[in-house]
């Protein structure tokens, strides 16, 4: 492989010209030949006893180019690449083949995507708001209520109709125009009343009716209703009303916190509550502090950034939701149909996602190399291990699965993020 020339001819786009040599070029002829000749057929051999030379001559001397040059030409560009010493873009490439002979071997043009030149304002010094973190006893009373709550128990009452806070059983039948519709029917289903499971309205119909009754509901699905089919359209419910269950709570004393805690007294456990409490309000405000950061992290970043790029982190961002989907028993094709969506819909959701994460990588990579990071080996080998404890596999499969190169980023990202944090200031 020879790269013959390198010229920019576009933004983030440049031209390579590159040269495969004869001598290679003949060697993959001869190895497409060797891997085919078994159920390749000419008229007085055997079927696979044909010499290549009469392969060429009764199908064409270029019968096995095409396939070599697709054999060949990523190698040559990956390594065309990095004579030039550009930062290539995953992205569609145009081939050009100038010649392709025996004689001359092959002599091909690829225009390819690179990363943009980027320009980064002063990251040294992005103001963030100061959290002010506290804890104040409705906090605590009102977590407390919360365990309380789920330690109680449901009791049966049938001397009164249902309340908001109620859990009721019952059987219902969705109906569109007199017609029963997809998804709408459920037998002896438990509803918490007040809890905004079903659409607006559903709930509250059915306050005030007794166990045993049955009665209708009439309800609109929002106009943004998750199902386009259903947006925006009237619907009546039949509903047979089963059962209504009151929650009973227990008595908040030291006996309850014996039952659900280590401790021993009320106060002792309001006391843990209160600094866990204000352990998750630190994180959260942390959070938040450093996603103000990378908000305005985001803004400085200046760069034509190529749609190969966004395209890139779409696909990984979709690709997440699949896997994420699938965790929960759902394939992506069943969530897009029953949601209505397409795949473009999708894909224009996660899109600001997916360029503001376009955008933080650019950044910390600019600023990797104002800075001049360097990953040491200490840093590398850290990495790894970190990898191989949270997917809990061995460090060796580890480093023959992940690129050094990958590690290496992700290293030179979290050095640089770091800066960036370590020189923000709070107001």
């Amino acid at each position: 492989m020879n790269l013959k020339s390198s010229k920019k001819v576009d933004v983030n786009k440049y031209e390579l010209e590159v040269e495969i040599s004869a001598e290679d070029f003949n060697k993959e002829l001869s190895s497409i030949y060797q891997r085919n000749i078994k159920k390749i057929v000419v008229p007085g051999f055997r079927k696979g006893k044909a010499p290549k030379a009469f392969v060429e001559k009764y199908y064409g001397e270029n019968v096995f180019f095409e396939d070599a040059l697709n054999n060949l030409y990523p190698d040559a560009i990956e390594k065309a690449v990095e004579e030039a010493k550009l930062d290539i873009v995953e992205d569609k490439i145009d081939l050009e083949v100038e010649k392709m002979s025996k004689e001359d071997g092959v002599v091909f043009k690829a225009k390819i995507t690179v990363m943009p030149e980027v320009e980064i304002g002063n990251y040294k010094g992005i103001e963030v708001s100061k959290k002010e973190v506290k804890v104040e006893d409705e906090d605590v009373e009102k977590e407390l209520k919360s365990v309380q709550e789920r330690n109680g128990r449901l009791v049966t009452v049938s001397d009164r109709a249902a309340q908001l806070g109620d859990s009721v059983v019952i059987d219902f039948e969705g109906f569109m125009d007199g017609k029963a519709f997809e998804g709408g029917k459920g037998d002896n289903f438990t509803l918490e009343l007040g809890k905004k499971q079903f659409i607006e309205g559903f709930e509250d119909q059915i306050v005030g009716h007794n166990a045993g009754e049955e009665f209708e509901i009439n309800v609109k699905f929002p106009e943004d209703y998750h199902a386009k089919n259903y947006a925006g359209k009237d619907a009546t419910f039949k509903i047979k009303l089963h059962e209504i269950k009151m929650h009973e709570l227990p008595e908040l004393d030291d006996e309850f916190v014996k039952d659900v805690s280590e401790f021993d007294t009320l106060d002792e456990y309001k006391k843990d509550i209160k600094a866990k409490l204000l352990e998750r309000k630190e994180k959260q405000a942390k959070d938040e502090k450093e996603g103000e950061m990378i908000e305005k992290l985001i803004s400085l970043v200046k760069a034509e950034i190529p749609e190969a790029l966004i395209k890139n982190k779409l696909r990984d961002l979709v690709r997440d939701f699949d896997y994420r989907m699938q965790s929960q028993g759902l394939k992506l094709a069943d969530y897009l149909k029953y949601t209505g969506s397409k795949m473009e819909d999708l894909e224009n959701n996660f899109r600001p996602q997916a360029e503001s994460q376009v955008k933080l990588q650019l950044a910390l990579k600019k600023i990797a190399e104002i800075e001049n990071l360097i990953p040491t080996e200490e840093d590398i080998e850290k990495e790894y291990n970190k990898i191989s404890e949270f997917y809990k596999m061995e460090l060796d499969k580890v480093k023959n699965i992940v690129p050094v190169k990958d590690v290496e980023k992700d290293i030179l990202s979290n050095k640089a993020l770091e800066i960036v944090r370590e020189n923000s200031v709070e107001k």
